[in-house]
């Protein structure tokens, strides 16, 4: 399992209380926001939105504060200006980090999360410091009570996915980022339920951490998650199923 799908399982585990706190909704308001600002408010006509609120009401989110936040997107109502920028750098260990953040104030982006590098023992970068380490991948779970594994294989392959793997109760179609949208598309119109989807960047080769340093890296990207801009998260780390399962108990 890459230090990404590790993160990913850490983040799922944090959910309910991120929930609690409200961090689920601001960031999915804000995807929803972007997603209508750049492609229009009709999720029909706009993949990434209709991803976005997908996303939100898999999250239970009113219907009303995901209709407001296409409105703010549109400029139908006033509302803050967000802009999606990506920051790369090295935390502990010399993993690789990339940080994908929307936020209304640049500036103070920069300065706090430059902060949160450096207090725990990392460095942010300049763009395409490690990029370069990863690929874009798309990544659609399915529960595997929704369907079976030769009828994802069929329907994925047919919109241009290029694998199917497990993982604990989901299966995970994988495609290139191109093929996103056709895969997720193909999924509702054979009325499969889906999970998350997303375009993720996944580790072409992983550095392996583990006692002290796996604790600084994981305190790292705790850190780095706990940031109200921060959207996604991405490493290269890697550490051993049992240690990852004490660290994050």
């Amino acid at each position: 399992m890459s230090g990404h799908s590790k993160w990913a399982t850490i983040k799922h585990k944090k959910a309910a209380h991120d929930a609690k706190r409200g961090k689920v909704f601001t960031r999915l308001i804000r995807e929803i926001q972007i997603a209508s600002r750049e492609g229009g408010g009709d999720p029909d006509a706009n993949p990434r939105l209709r991803t976005a609120i997908t996303a939100a009401k898999g999250q239970s989110m009113p219907q009303d504060n995901i209709k407001k936040a296409i409105l703010r997107g549109t400029g139908q109502l006033e509302g803050a200006s967000y802009e999606e920028i990506t920051f790369e750098g090295y935390g502990p260990s010399g993993v690789a980090v990339i940080v994908e953040i929307v936020t209304d104030n640049r500036n103070r982006s920069v300065s706090e999360l430059r902060y949160l590098f450096t207090k725990n023992g990392g460095n942010l970068g300049e763009n395409g410091c490690v990029s370069w380490m990863f690929t874009k991948q798309s990544t659609v779970e399915v529960a595997k009570d929704a369907a079976g594994e030769e009828q994802l294989m069929e329907i994925g392959l047919g919109a241009g996915a290029e694998d199917l793997r497990e993982e604990g109760e989901n299966w995970v179609v994988v495609s290139p980022p191109e093929a996103h949208n056709d895969v997720v598309k193909a999924l509702e119109d054979a009325n499969i339920a889906t999970g998350s989807s997303a375009i993720s960047m996944v580790p072409q080769n992983l550095v392996q951490v583990e006692g002290k340093s796996a604790l600084t890296v994981l305190r790292m990207l705790d850190a780095l998650e706990d940031h109200d801009d921060v959207q996604n998260l991405y490493s290269n780390f890697d550490i051993d199923e049992k240690e990852l399962e004490a660290l994050s108990a």
